[in-house]
């Protein structure tokens, strides 16, 4: 079982500055990057037109090491101070839930672990100590 630890920055509206920026001071090349507007749509769930250009996900490479960055999601408040979370990719939806309540413990939910369609198990919680974490589930 593989469990990698990716660092996460989550940018209000400003991801594609940023990205251009660490492209520059940091070699990055961008291997992924996705709108909200070009992402499938959850039930339910439309996306605003003022969003749609906002990043709803990157990867970019920095030598053998990756860094996400994105937008908040449409309709979620931007908290300055919690720009660098940690994704946490694992490969199945029973260790996500394993991680995901044990750091609930003392913390907070920000996202419910749930299907989602990236993701099989997605959620997002801070920890007692103030860390933001976003459990990913691998799709097999």
């Amino acid at each position: 079982m593989e469990v990698q630890l990716t660092p996460f920055i989550m940018l209000d509206g400003s991801a594609r500055e940023a990205i251009a920026f660490y492209e520059d001071a940091l070699d990055a090349k961008v291997v992924f990057k996705q709108t909200f507007g070009e992402a499938p749509g959850e039930a339910g769930q439309e996306v605003p037109e003022q969003a749609k250009e906002r990043l709803a996900h990157s990867i970019l490479k920095i030598g053998g090491a990756d860094l996400f960055v994105a937008d908040t999601d449409p309709g979620v408040q931007y908290a300055a101070g919690k720009q660098v979370n940690i994704c946490v990719s694992v490969a199945d939806r029973e260790l996500a839930r394993k991680y995901f309540e044990a750091l609930k413990d003392g913390g907070q939910v920000d996202l419910p672990l749930q299907e989602i369609h990236f993701s099989p198990a997605y959620g997002m919680v801070t920890d007692k100590f103030g860390v933001t974490f976003q459990i990913f589930t691998k799709r097999a």
